[in-house]
């Protein structure tokens, strides 16, 4: 069996990070791609002799050449986490160059140099949600016009030019983290924000809601898994279980010792007031802490199954005390 060198995009987000520190750990040779303006964050401390960094940009296909253009003979195996998160029911052009085109991008580069695998970083919120009560597992078939929301959709759509990839010879797996949360949150990271700014005591309204919340070294760990031992063309969840917000907040004050501030509001409140907060902060010029969109989130079933990426990529979850733990550490 020949060595394998790993390429990562999206290798400077919350996600990537870890799926790189992780690689490197492990002593695994890593090719990352970063846009001209980001850096491969500090934390990443261990084995970085076996790191090269290239600057690109996955809309930019011709800037994609160095990355993955190597004589070594080795095995490559790609590992696309580039995307943008948007919180927004706006269609933002941007998030679809990105998800959309920029995995067509990848998908051509990967048929090109003849990757081992390619492994898509794609979402549950590509999967149609179902009714409360029904526990939602992968499924086959994806369709943009099934799901709801501009980022939604867009993930669907990616997520529908993977696999079909996959079937004209391509080997691909697709994952669907849930919500992740965890240590080395980027600053502008919703849930990043959210609990930084109910550390500092300054996030006055907690709504009723909730999601499932998974910790983002989990989701690495079934990544790295996933690019060995995924079966091809299958999809896996890789999610934790719903977490409500009142737990979330209720364990963080327990952890830091201290009672929280914040007053809960009923969903529909938060719902009502929505338009005008979007519209603040908007005019603000400053991320909202909860939009109609996040907030729908917030409402529906969030209620997902991994039973699939336990049994067949030894998937586990570690304890929301913990993950939230080591987040306030590195706050």
């Amino acid at each position: 069996m020949k060595e394998i060198t790993y390429i990562v995009t999206g290798a400077a987000g919350h996600l990537g990070s870890h799926v790189v520190q992780k690689l490197l750990m492990q002593g695994s040779q890593v090719r990352i791609l970063l846009l001209p303006n980001e850096t491969c964050p500090r934390f990443i401390d261990t084995n970085r002799f076996l790191l090269k960094e290239y600057t690109g940009d996955v809309c930019d296909i011709t800037s994609l050449k160095r990355l993955f253009d190597h004589k070594e003979s080795r095995e490559t195996i790609v590992i696309h986490c580039a995307g943008i998160i948007s919180i927004t029911k706006k269609e933002d052009p941007r998030v679809y160059d990105v998800n959309v085109a920029g995995t067509a991008n990848i998908i051509g580069m990967c048929r090109r140099y003849a990757v081992k695998r390619l492994v898509y970083i794609s979402s549950v919120h590509a999967i149609p949600v179902q009714p409360h009560g029904q526990t939602m597992k992968e499924i086959k078939e994806f369709d943009p016009d099934k799901v709801h929301g501009y980022y939604d959709k867009t993930k669907a759509a990616a997520t529908r030019l993977v696999l079909d990839a996959g079937k004209t010879g391509l080997d691909t797996v697709v994952l669907h983290p849930s919500g992740i949360i965890g240590p080395f949150g980027l600053p502008t990271g919703n849930m990043s924000h959210l609990i930084k700014k109910f550390l500092s005591g300054k996030l006055p309204l907690v709504i009723h809601g909730g999601y499932d919340f998974v910790d983002v070294r989990d989701v690495a760990d079934g990544i790295l898994s996933a690019a060995l031992k995924g079966k091809k063309g299958e999809c896996y969840i890789l999610s934790n279980r719903f977490v409500g917000f009142n737990e979330l907040f209720d364990t963080l004050s327990q952890i830091c010792g201290k009672k929280t501030k914040s007053r809960y509001i009923p969903m529909w409140v938060a719902k009502t007031a929505a338009p005008f907060a979007e519209l603040y902060y908007r005019l603000a010029k400053k991320t909202p802490l909860y939009t109609r969109y996040s907030l729908g989130k917030l409402s529906e079933n969030a209620m997902y199954s991994h039973e699939k990426a336990n049994r067949d990529l030894s998937y586990k979850t570690r304890p929301l005390r913990n993950t939230l733990k080591d987040i306030v550490q590195y706050v």
